[in-house]
């Protein structure tokens, strides 16, 4: 079983640190067993797979509805997290790490989190939700927003156009915010 660590910053935020087991035929590495994350009745899933470009930041996003959990399989990302839940007792709590090949560590997600990543080199990120992906479920808040002050690195990111148009966090109202 994998080391997992709950985020001393953020409530719900884990940290898988994975095993990888090599020999000369190469390597094996388990991403993800139901049990690891009891907290959550995984029901359906979806799988999914995202290839960034070295310099391609995607987010930050939040789901209401949805936890994620990411875990690296190629190149080198800086994650950046943000509690978006007025209930949470780490309301407004931020919190930043590097992962990919020399760290391999899968994050869980929890709804109302905001997640975001930086792909540091082209960088392969597959992750799995527990809810079929739902458009009414999609929202974002700026990545450069000055009231979450994330450390990202860099002023000028590859943005997709939903990215660059999401909202500062000021300009989105509090009853829309997660719980």
């Amino acid at each position: 079983m994998p080391e997992i660590r709950e985020s001393s910053l953020i409530a719900g935020v884990k940290f898988v640190h994975l095993e990888s087991f090599s020999d000369e035929r190469g390597q094996f590495l388990e991403t993800f067993r139901r049990e690891w994350f009891p907290e959550r009745a995984w029901g359906h899933v979806q799988g999914n797979r995202s290839d960034s470009r070295e310099g391609v930041l995607r987010g930050l996003h939040f789901h209401r509805r949805q936890i994620d959990y990411w875990v690296p399989f190629a190149g080198r990302m800086r994650v950046g997290l943000f509690d978006l839940r007025r209930g949470s007792p780490t309301y407004r709590a931020r919190e930043m790490m590097e992962i990919g090949e020399d760290n391999l560590v899968g994050v869980y997600v929890p709804e109302g989190v905001a997640h975001g990543f930086l792909a540091l080199t082209d960088a392969v990120l597959t992750y799995v939700v527990d809810n079929y992906f739902d458009g009414t479920d999609e929202f974002g808040v700026a990545w450069d927003d000055p009231d979450i002050a994330m450390p990202w690195g860099t002023d000028s990111p590859i943005l997709s156009p939903r990215d660059r148009g999401n909202p500062r966090l000021r300009d989105i109202p509090d009853d829309a915010l997660p719980r």
